[in-house]
């Protein structure tokens, strides 16, 4: 893995800023501690930092063709570089490195853009064109790795994150009021926006052209779930070997590497699922790392041990507690650069740090929820079905609510009153929004208490977004719906963002064999009722893994990689929070009303309600705003 970043004028030639790109460059070190590389011409500046994987000798950027007429910066893997190599020698193309990102360029020079369609694998890339004085940006299918970029002063300015853009004197700093609303909602920004006014995103299986005929974007693929709704009727045995062996041959694929390789593995099915087959085909004995917990709730770490003692493996282990989490929050945004809301990005930095300790590689579970329909919020859009027809109207106006006044409050994880406070927040609620209000933070009604008066005219629905990637799906099941959002907007925005931002703080490289793109082709095709069979998720994933992994992982409910964080609200990060949810504070920005700010601390510290998810939301937001707002 590497970071990236660049700088073109174009439209109006300008010297590049070369102290400017640099510091670009050196802002991102974590992402690429190995090297720095820097090119620049009059048009054009390219940065680039490496953390070295494959030719670790030979594989510097920015890394130019035969001619040095186009240079490439690039941050990801090629899974399937040694195929296409051997294709563009036959070409006739010449090789200087064994590096995947020369095969890249080279892949390039032979079909222009259409190369894209080309790669297997995680990346973000930038190709300068000396001779069209054009610029090339593009992303992965399915957003693993991030660009970001903005147009400025007469140039393009991108990087691999968003403080990367934040060291070049000309990119401001002005928060959009409409990212701010849906982070409230949402726990993150969706893309292409960004927490701050004219930077974006660029989105995933999208490529940006920067020339002086302007800026284009347009889309190079998208994941298409129609054919899963045109099968015929099936069982589970007609795919289940297709499903073990397609992702068999996904875990080999990335399994490439010039450096050893580990699995984090948290003893759910997706985690143990990579684990079980890597330990098939690793050449080696494998290392596995998990993270624990205090609170006895949140601590999965004996059903990593189970699957680790089944498995063989070298299995590593790290409790976190109250201590570590307490002095680490405070410099969160030293290497959150926008706010995020999901608490498990903490634990995953500590997991991340953990592993690099032993290795440079590791393989992840993640994206197996949102392929095989893993989350539990699906099997709740069908039961509030139920519950809306089944119990008289009546009954859930006038008693459900006195039940829930009644219902004691619990600090542990997803407890029993969380989970219906949550569910019941849904009813009457159309279907997307629904979706995310169950998974995210502020409701509508929350955040018409939160926000000052002056901003709300501005703002949009909340839903937007998840309403246009409804509209654009193409496919007609809710729920098929509800999961093509969820690749579009939660696995990109907060799966995947956190485990980058996470991961690369700590010089980690996570591959994930579920989101490869053979994977993702074949759970595309593959029938819902084989995700989502009756309650039961991940349906056909469980039944392929029967024979090889233990029945208590099998059969186990999902929990999610979640953090005691009601708990040290109102313990080790009481004073921080406090202190950055002040009245000095809150009246200063001029977002948030105080006296409901006030109020949600005082009923989460008497311990009347679980503000947990709201507190959270809130107090990342006041940290990033504190260091990149009020610097």
């Amino acid at each position: 893995m590497c970071g990236i970043c660049g700088i073109v004028s174009v439209t109006f030639p300008q010297p590049i800023d070369e102290d400017a790109l640099l510091k670009m460059t050196q802002v991102m070190k974590h992402r690429g501690p190995d090297e720095q590389g820097i090119y620049s011409d009059e048009y054009a500046g390219l940065g680039s930092r490496r953390l070295s994987i494959i030719d670790l000798a030979g594989g510097r950027q920015p890394i130019a063709n035969e001619d040095e007429s186009m240079w490439i910066v690039y941050n990801g893997e090629i899974y399937n570089y040694r195929e296409l190599r051997t294709y563009l020698q036959k070409r006739g193309h010449t090789f200087r490195t064994r590096t995947d990102t020369e095969v890249i360029l080279h892949l390039y020079e032979e079909f222009g853009i259409d190369c894209m369609q080309h790669l297997n694998g995680i990346f973000a890339l930038a190709i300068w064109d000396t001779l069209r004085k054009e610029i090339i940006l593009a992303r992965d299918r399915m957003g693993v790795k991030p660009l970001y970029y903005t147009e400025t002063a007469n140039q393009l300015i991108f990087g691999s994150e968003m403080k990367v853009l934040l060291a070049h004197p000309c990119v401001e700093r002005d928060i959009d009021l409409i990212s701010l609303s849906e982070y409230l909602s949402f726990e993150y920004v969706p893309s292409p926006r960004t927490i701050l006014r004219n930077v974006c995103r660029l989105e995933a299986g999208h490529i940006l052209r920067y020339s002086a005929q302007g800026l284009h974007i347009q889309r190079y693929w998208n994941i298409n779930l129609a054919r899963s709704e045109s099968r015929p009727p099936v069982h589970w045995r007609d795919y289940a070997s297709s499903l073990h062996d397609t992702l068999k041959g996904s875990v080999r694929q990335e399994l490439v590497s010039d450096v050893p390789v580990g699995v984090l593995l948290s003893g759910g099915i997706d985690s143990s699922a990579v684990a079980a087959l890597m330990v098939e085909l690793y050449p080696g004995i494998v290392d596995s790392f998990s993270i624990g917990f205090e609170e006895a709730s949140f601590d999965e770490s004996p059903y990593a041990r189970l699957v680790s003692e089944h498995l063989g493996t070298r299995h590593n282990e790290l409790i976190l507690t109250s201590q570590m989490v307490a002095e680490m929050v405070p410099t969160i945004t030293d290497f959150l650069d926008e706010p995020l809301g999901d608490s498990s990005l903490i634990p995953t930095y500590f997991l991340s740090l953990f592993a690099r300790g032993y290795v440079k590689v590791v393989l992840g579970g993640d994206g197996g929820d949102e392929l095989f329909a893993g989350y539990p919020t699906l099997v709740a859009h069908r039961l509030i079905d139920y519950y809306e027809r089944i119990v008289p109207w009546r009954v859930r106006a006038n008693i459900v609510p006195n039940i829930l006044d009644w219902m004691p409050v619990s600090f542990s994880n997803i407890s029993f009153d969380f989970r219906v406070r949550r569910f019941l927040s849904g009813r009457g609620v159309p279907l997307q929004a629904r979706h995310h209000r169950w998974l995210g933070s502020f409701i509508d009604e929350e955040k018409s208490l939160l926000l000052q008066d002056w901003l709300k005219p501005v703002l949009r629905d909340t839903y937007a977004q998840a309403y246009l990637h409804a509209r654009e799906c193409e496919v007609h099941q809710p729920l098929n719906q509800v999961l093509y959002g969820d690749m579009k907007m939660y696995l990109e925005g907060d799966i995947l963002f956190k485990v980058d931002r996470a991961s690369m703080a700590a010089s980690l490289e996570v591959r994930v064999p579920f989101l490869n793109r053979d994977m993702v082709r074949f759970a595309a095709e593959l029938p819902l009722e084989l995700k989502l069979h009756r309650l039961t998720t991940k349906y056909l994933l469980k039944k392929s893994m029967e024979r090889i992994l233990p029945r208590e992982i099998v059969k186990r409910p999902k929990k999610g990689f979640n953090m005691p964080v009601a708990h040290w609200l109102t313990n080790e990060l009481r004073d921080l929070t406090l202190d950055m949810l002040s009245e000095e504070r809150i009246t200063r920005q001029g977002f948030f009303n105080y006296t409901y700010v006030k109020c949600l601390l005082d009923e989460h510290f008497s311990r009347k309600r679980d503000n947990r998810k709201l507190l959270w939301t809130l107090l990342v937001f006041q940290l990033w705003h504190d260091k990149y707002i009020e610097m």
